[in-house]
């Protein structure tokens, strides 16, 4: 199976993980343009039970400039979605779609750079959530 995510398991609450991941994603330039409930997005049209998730639209303006200029229809696969899950009352997964799979959807060549930067960013803010739990 291909991998299409980056994921960090962290040992905190569902509402402290997503605290958590607003301000490391914050740290790292990104903005938060979207928030989907989807537990509760999912309650409400299909009468299914899911465990506490949200889905955060980050976006860091300049990575998104620079994709836009290079190709306007990456705008398609914008912003970088961060899904924080809770896997039990204690434990929290939290993790972003892989700019690399995303380059790979669009192509190689002049978005690389920019596929780049969001990695490290998007990787910077996940290791950011191991090491603000141990430090807790």
């Amino acid at each position: 199976m291909t991998t299409y995510t980056m994921s960090v398991q962290v040992d905190r609450p569902y509402d402290e993980a997503v605290e958590a991941t607003r301000a490391a994603l914050t740290d790292q330039g990104f903005g938060i343009l979207t928030e989907i409930d989807l537990a509760a997005t999912m309650k409400a049209k299909l009468d299914v039970d899911l465990p506490p998730q949200v889905i955060l639209g980050a976006c860091r303006p300049p990575l998104a400039y620079e994709a836009i200029q290079v190709d306007p229809s990456i705008a398609a696969v914008l912003p970088c979605n961060v899904v924080v899950r809770a896997l039990d009352d204690a434990t929290t997964l939290v993790e972003a779609f892989d700019p690399d799979a995303m380059m790979g959807l669009a192509g190689a060549g002049a978005l690389d750079s920019v596929a780049a930067d969001a990695k490290q960013r998007l990787t910077a803010a996940l290791a950011a959530l191991t090491t603000s739990t141990q430090e807790d």
